[in-house]
């Protein structure tokens, strides 16, 4: 007993649809990975961005403070410079007073010492 083999018969369309089936596929599927990879790397990016985005907020905020200190050291230099200067100049203002007395007083003395000169010659 001999056993016939089968007899496939295909049509050439059905071997082109059957093609284009698997190429289709194979397309959807690697549509898919790439749509999974780029999501993929814009969630990184994303975080990668926040991380950023972060610590650059931080050290603005850090130098905003010392920015800010430092204001405000200079401010109370500034307001204890201009201090010292208002004292100078109420000082200078009392000297410049006695100053006139002290001259007054040296011309007193002056034509005191004149009168004096005088009589001691006559």
């Amino acid at each position: 007993m001999t056993t016939n083999p089968p007899i496939l018969t295909y049509t050439l369309e059905e071997i082109l649809s059957r093609l284009d089936q698997k190429i289709e596929k194979q397309f959807t599927e690697v549509n898919q990975k790439m749509d999974r990879q780029f999501t993929e790397v814009n969630q990184k990016m994303d975080r990668q961005f926040a991380e950023v985005n972060q610590k650059m907020d931080r050290q603005f905020a850090e130098v905003n403070q010392k920015m800010e200190k430092q204001f405000a050291e200079v401010n109370k230099k500034l307001e204890t410079i201009d201090n010292r200067l208002n004292k100078l100049e109420i000082g200078q203002a009392e000297l410049s007073g006695e100053i006139k007395t002290l001259e007054e007083k040296v011309i007193g003395i002056d034509k005191r010492l004149d009168n004096q000169e005088f009589i001691n010659r006559g």
